[in-house]
């Protein structure tokens, strides 16, 4: 193989950033499952609060 040709390849592969937006959404995705685990307790109490609202408004609609 030609040295310069392998040479070129390595520079271009040490310059691909292709995999860097895959790598930034899996972190995300790992904070917010992280920070879902911590305040799972109040995310369940406030939804349960939320949808217990909307029934009894809805029943006092109809």
């Amino acid at each position: 193989m030609n040295t310069l040709y392998l040479r070129n390849e390595l520079k271009r592969l040490a310059n691909d950033e292709s995999g860097v937006g895959v790598i930034e959404v899996v972190l995300i995705l790992v904070v917010l499952i992280g920070l879902v685990a911590v305040f799972k307790t109040q995310i369940n109490s406030l939804l349960t609060k939320i949808f217990g609202t909307i029934s009894t408004m809805s029943d006092e609609i109809l």
